[in-house]
């Protein structure tokens, strides 16, 4: 369960994670939560989206979730971080958004009631968790395709810009990162490019051609702890916990990344 909004101080917004927030820090840190119609108001979503309170009489309808957005509506909870956290995510990256959308209402069609595939499990996990990782060093990719992570999370990489968070895209992972000392885990759409935008229209353009997060063995599971810069303390200690640094699992394999730099 997340805290309290009372119990959730200005700073813990300071954290990288919420980085591509910050246009929106005010509805984070703010004393009382914004009404949805509010919200609604300040975000002004593209697209002929806009937010609706989830209630009773909102429900009736019986549509799919993901139906409803298709229709227009998204069905907000009052004073809930989960879903202030996925406005902010619609009003950041409406595209990537509405490709998703797009994705789960097509699989949604094709399946009987009741019934999810795995695309739609894997559309569900990016959504929720997900991170686009931007990678210039294909040493750095080559070391996270078989978990060498004291060799991905050498601070030299990340401090160059050899590798980099493009967008942490995941409204389940800014809830939890609420939570002190929660270790996080995103799951990764990589691109080999070198400019966060056009990384993330990369994986937009990907996601409506469905060519990428069709199965969540496609999406890498990255330990944002590990992150030079992102935990508190990250000595050699650290880094030997199999519990969250894991081991490739036997026959595991991860697809090549989106390219947008020549090879």
């Amino acid at each position: 369960m997340p805290p309290p909004r009372a119990a959730v101080g200005p700073r813990a917004f300071e954290h990288p994670l919420f980085a591509g927030l910050g246009e929106f820090r005010e509805l984070l840190t703010g004393p009382a939560w914004p009404s949805v119609a509010a919200l609604d108001a300040r975000l002004a979503l593209t697209g002929g989206k806009r937010l609706v309170e989830q209630d009773a009489a909102l429900l009736a309808d019986g549509l799919h979730y993901e139906a409803r957005i298709a229709q227009g509506r998204i069905a907000t909870r009052a004073d809930n971080w989960h879903d202030l956290f996925n406005a902010l995510v619609w009003a950041c990256y409406p595209r990537l958004k509405q490709a998703l959308n797009a994705q789960q209402c097509r699989h949604a069609g094709a399946m009987p009631p009741g019934q999810r595939n795995r695309a739609q499990a894997a559309l569900t996990q990016f959504d929720e968790t997900g991170v686009i990782v931007r990678v210039r060093d294909d040493r750095l990719l080559a070391a996270w395709d078989v978990h060498d992570w004291r060799a991905l999370f050498n601070p030299d990489g990340w401090q160059s810009g050899a590798i980099a968070i493009a967008a942490v895209f995941g409204h389940a992972l800014m809830e939890q990162a609420l939570l002190p000392g929660r270790l996080l885990v995103g799951k990764c759409v990589v691109v080999r490019g070198d400019v966060d935008v056009d990384c993330v229209d990369a994986v937009t353009a990907a996601i409506t051609e469905g060519r990428v997060v069709t199965d969540p063995l496609q999406l890498r599971p990255l330990p944002l702890a590990g992150i030079p810069g992102w935990h508190g303390v990250q000595d050699s200690t650290f880094y030997r916990n199999a519990d969250y640094f894991r081991p490739l699992r036997a026959g595991r394999q991860y697809p090549p990344p989106l390219v947008l730099l020549p090879l």
